[in-house]
């Protein structure tokens, strides 16, 4: 299998869901888009598309005149039956591609939050595994209108829609479940400037590490190779 992966940002990372497309045995074609490595054409050559997160917003063009191709993309990948992933930044990204509002910097959300499934995220085989609540980590500012079609599988009281799945495996998923507590500890070292800026994070960081991350990790790393499995 081979899987394109869009970067938006450095420093970001696949976290989890590199441990399951390895597990899968899948082929890695990266592309740092934000970088002005060039997208492809079209879904041809790829069985399934990642897209990761980043400090940008979903609507920020002038800076990043790839995003409208890459929302193109990522539909492209979801109309054809193929297996579509787009995470945080991604999420809003394949929002956009299905024609739903991006909301800019009304829904501030960081650190390991819980999220509850929707009695469709609860049947969604992708999400079936997890219980009904359960924490995960988190790091946005936008949110999203689902999309027309869209089918809401979960929320919370920051972002109503935190994962929606379009066509057959189109998923939107606005939470960080790649990120394990490894991956954190990395944006930690990568970001520590903007992390300096969360209002008493540093002092509670270890304690909600061990509190929240085994379960956030064991909820992450059940999404990603659910997620792999529906790749054709």
């Amino acid at each position: 299998m081979k899987v394109l992966v869009v970067e938006n940002y450095d420093n970001t990372g696949l976290g989890q869901m590199r441990a399951a497309l390895d597990e899968a045995g899948a082929s890695i074609d990266l592309v740092r888009a934000h970088r002005g490595e060039p997208l492809p054409d079209g879904h041809e050559g790829h069985d399934a598309i990642v897209v990761l997160g980043g400090g940008q917003n979903a609507l920020a063009d002038d800076d990043h005149p790839y995003l409208p191709a890459l929302a193109g993309l990522m539909r492209a990948f979801a109309d054809n039956g193929k297996s579509t992933l787009g995470i945080c930044l991604g999420s809003q990204v394949l929002a956009r591609a299905y024609g739903a509002d991006n909301l800019i910097g009304v829904a501030p959300e960081f650190g390991w939050q819980r999220v509850s499934l929707t009695p469709e995220g609860k049947a969604d085989p992708v999400l079936a595994a997890l219980p009904e609540s359960f924490p995960i980590f988190q790091w946005h500012d936008d949110t999203f209108t689902l999309p027309r079609g869209g089918t809401r599988l979960a929320g919370n009281d920051a972002a109503h829609n935190q994962a929606f799945r379009i066509g057959r495996a189109g998923y939107g998923i606005q939470f960080h479940f790649e990120a394990d507590r490894k991956l954190v500890a990395e944006w930690h070292a990568a970001f520590p400037e903007v992390i300096v800026r969360k209002e008493g994070w540093l002092e509670k960081y270890s304690s909600e590490a061990g509190t929240h991350g085994p379960t956030a990790d064991e909820a992450g790393i059940a999404i990603a190779r659910a997620w792999v499995a529906t790749i054709r």
